[in-house]
């Protein structure tokens, strides 16, 4: 069961680093990068964070490589 608990306290810290890095990305330009698709058109708003994405997957597989090194 210890395993288990682990891994609930992993998801809980990297649902934490995920909502830190909105909150400072959003103060930072993050979201808001060319290749981010946005589309508006009356009352309708597409908008697709394509690059911010890419950014963020990359940051997370540096930081999990760090820590999960074996």
């Amino acid at each position: 069961m210890s395993g288990f608990g682990k891994s609930i306290m992993m998801i809980g810290v990297i649902l934490v680093v995920i909502g830190l890095l909105l909150t400072i990305g959003s103060k930072i330009g993050l979201g808001k990068l060319p290749g981010d698709i946005y589309y508006k058109k009356g009352n309708f708003v597409f908008y697709a964070p394509v690059m911010t994405t890419i950014i963020l997957s990359i940051l997370l597989t540096l930081i999990a490589n760090i820590f999960f090194r074996r």
